[in-house]
């Protein structure tokens, strides 16, 4: 099976390549992640596509989003070795062009060790080709879907930097879930979203407004998984771009204000077989009466395989939490609990969207469309990561044969919550979420999930998050202590 699927044009050859862009002076390249990349000379860019790739500074798994430098104890990228650089390896069928810039042709690296010329443990698009490669061995495809809430201001860059981030003008006021009226106002930025998105190849299901002020939400479109992770990425950038050409600034961020919803990052994620059939999916038969043997009435019309594959999501999420929620601010969304529609515990449910994975499935669908929404990751996400960390748990659930442990969401006791005995707590900080990722004996720490390597550099990368959080001194603080303290 193809680890993705190529964009509608996509070469497939360097003889293909050399005409797509007999036209062109220059291509734009970039790596995942927070999304960094650079122009190149055509001829360059040719060169390097003809060969294994080109040098591309280390330092960019060395820097956090604001480009200070991590610790030098971090594996991939230090000063011990210089910042050497890495090999970056072209991703051909990720050809599309950026309709907002020209049209410059526009492709996705992933990073190559130079002397091994094998996949770096961290490259986020590195990570996600694990999880198929084991997915595609057993016969199986990974299959993804991907939803964004997001708010919108009435700002720029410069205005945030006046303003210091304080009395922000959002695009619309008020909460307007759905609203068909809403949409009317910037009316542009609106459709251009949907518009830009279809010709950057970026397929859009559905995009309507979320409750909020000034808040959209954007499903894009079911896809392979490494597909949809890099659909994901890039849409951020084309929200913020054409943000910028109409006078809006977009965020992301999990949780920018304590008193409203925060901004969600719902992955939809199922298995699907070689004749194109979903591997979660019960029988014709036992859509009649259920699959006998199912763990409960929330599970029966999921296939055994499907079953599995949940019991694993549920062992190990706590494992691998800042893959699916990285920042400080991350958890701010989650520590609303059901009361904000954010997921705090491990808990699962038949269409339930107060679980943390919530099964979708017949009767409310049709079995080709069975699969799991899996609810804790906020818009902050890195998909890469989020999406290899649930394929690659779920895939440890079908190998081990895990049983579900405790009951659905359904089945609680406001008490199972607060005394812990039922339903296990999620980790609601980055600082215990990384320790409990880091630690000996983490399920993240299995080789056929992230292995040492990866959970040594990263972990060291949230260990830095969480010290420059400690040091800092925030409005709250100042405001309640500086003059009754």
């Amino acid at each position: 099976m193809p680890t993705t699927v190529a964009t509608e044009g996509a070469p497939t050859s360097f003889q293909e390549l050399e005409a797509l862009l007999q036209n062109d002076t220059k291509v734009k390249v970039a790596v995942d992640g927070v999304l960094r990349g650079k122009f190149m000379s055509k001829e360059k860019f040719l060169g390097a596509a003809s060969s294994d790739g080109f040098g591309f500074c280390s330092v960019t798994f060395g820097w956090d989003m604001h480009d200070q430098v991590y610790s030098p104890e971090l594996l991939i990228s230090n000063r011990a070795n210089g910042y050497k650089d890495l090999l970056a390896s072209i991703d051909l069928s990720t050809y599309r062009r950026i309709p907002w810039e020209n049209n410059v042709p526009f492709f996705l690296v992933s990073f190559l060790d130079p002397d091994t010329k094998e996949p770096i443990c961290v490259c986020p698009r590195g990570t996600i080709k694990k999880a198929m490669d084991k997915a595609a061995s057993l016969s199986w495809e990974c299959i993804a879907g991907a939803e964004f809430e997001y708010f919108n201001f009435k700002e720029t860059a410069d205005s945030l930097a006046q303003k210091k981030f304080h009395d922000l003008k959002p695009l619309t006021p008020g909460m307007h879930g759905y609203s068909l009226l809403r949409p009317q106002v910037n009316m542009e930025y609106f459709h251009d979203i949907f518009d830009e998105s279809l010709k950057f190849g970026i397929d859009i299901e559905g995009h309507h407004t979320e409750t909020g002020p000034g808040v959209l939400e954007t499903a894009l479109a079911y896809s392979p998984a490494l597909r949809i992770a890099d659909n994901a990425i890039l849409f951020k950038y084309l929200v913020k771009s054409i943000g910028m050409k109409r006078g809006v600034l977009p965020s992301f961020m999990a949780k920018p204000w304590g008193n409203l919803p925060g901004c969600s990052g719902h992955i939809h994620v199922s298995l699907r077989t070689k004749d194109g059939k979903s591997a979660f999916a019960v029988s014709d038969t036992e859509l009649k009466t259920g699959r006998e043997g199912a763990a409960n009435e929330d599970t029966k019309f999921i296939s055994q395989e499907a079953e599995y594959f949940l019991a694993g999501i549920l062992d190990g999420i706590s494992d691998v939490m800042p893959m699916l929620v990285p920042n400080i601010n991350s958890y701010k969304r989650l520590s609303g609990g059901e009361a904000f529609w954010a997921p705090n515990a491990v808990t699962y449910g038949y269409d339930s969207r107060g679980a943390s994975i919530r099964v979708i499935s017949p009767p409310s669908v049709p079995p080709s469309a069975t699969r799991f929404e899996i609810r804790i990751p906020g818009a902050d996400m890195n998909p890469y990561f989020a999406l290899s960390a649930i394929f690659s748990l779920g895939l440890r659930g079908i190998e081990k044969k895990l049983k579900l442990s405790g009951p659905p969401i359904a089945q609680l006791k406001p008490e199972d919550k607060a005394t812990g005995k039922v339903v296990k707590m999620l980790p609601l900080s980055l600082e215990s979420s990384t320790e409990m990722m880091m630690r000996p004996g983490s399920i993240a720490r299995e080789d056929s999930v992230f292995g040492n390597d990866f959970v040594d550099h990263f972990g060291g990368t949230r260990k830095h998050e969480v010290s420059l959080w400690k040091q800092a001194v925030t409005d709250w603080e100042v405001e309640r202590y500086f003059e009754l303290a």
